[in-house]
């Protein structure tokens, strides 16, 4: 991977020597919640890399070992208690194999938390957003992925991103 973007939680933005100091917010979660992060990233040899490298640092392009990961991910977490003050350290790593060149072969929730995240990038203006994608492909990945709803939150909005779409008409 040559790079990585965040989509959303600009504002929990969080400096690498932050990481380990428990006494920094980089934003709660309650016991229970659950919230899903999006990072677009550019694989390595795509040369579609849309930030230029930095002039001193040591290459990122380069992987220091062949291996099959594409991403190592560290989360850290308090216990759901009022006495908890240290954290503790989980890590994953993601392979590439596990790469889909397709959406149609990926879960209704990804794919519905891709037309959420694609929706959002649109009303801010679409900078970064594939091949002008527009609110009719998001409309389409959206109901790909609306699966059984319970709720209906996800048909609320799928009528959100149809009421966007009549907007710009």
């Amino acid at each position: 991977m040559s790079e990585y973007r965040l989509i959303g939680y600009e504002n929990r933005l969080l400096n690498r020597e932050d990481f380990n100091n428990d006494k920094v917010d980089a934003g709660d979660i309650g016991a229970g919640h659950t919230v899903t992060a999006i990072y677009e990233i550019t694989l390595t040899g795509d040369n579609a890399d849309q930030i230029d490298p930095l002039r001193y640092a040591p290459s990122s392009n380069q992987p220091a070992l062949e291996t099959n990961e594409l991403a190592f991910i560290k989360l850290r977490y308090k216990l759901p208690n009022k006495d908890a003050s240290t954290s503790n350290l989980v890590k994953y790593s993601i392979e590439q194999s596990s790469i889909k060149t397709n959406a149609s072969q990926s879960s209704n929730d990804f794919k519905f938390s891709a037309a959420v995240a694609a929706f959002g990038q649109k009303l801010r203006g679409g900078d970064y957003l594939m091949n002008q994608f527009n609110y009719q492909q998001i409309l389409f990945l959206a109901k790909q992925g609306k699966g059984s709803d319970a709720n209906g939150y996800r048909g609320e909005f799928i009528q959100l991103v149809k009421l966007a779409s009549s907007l710009e008409e």
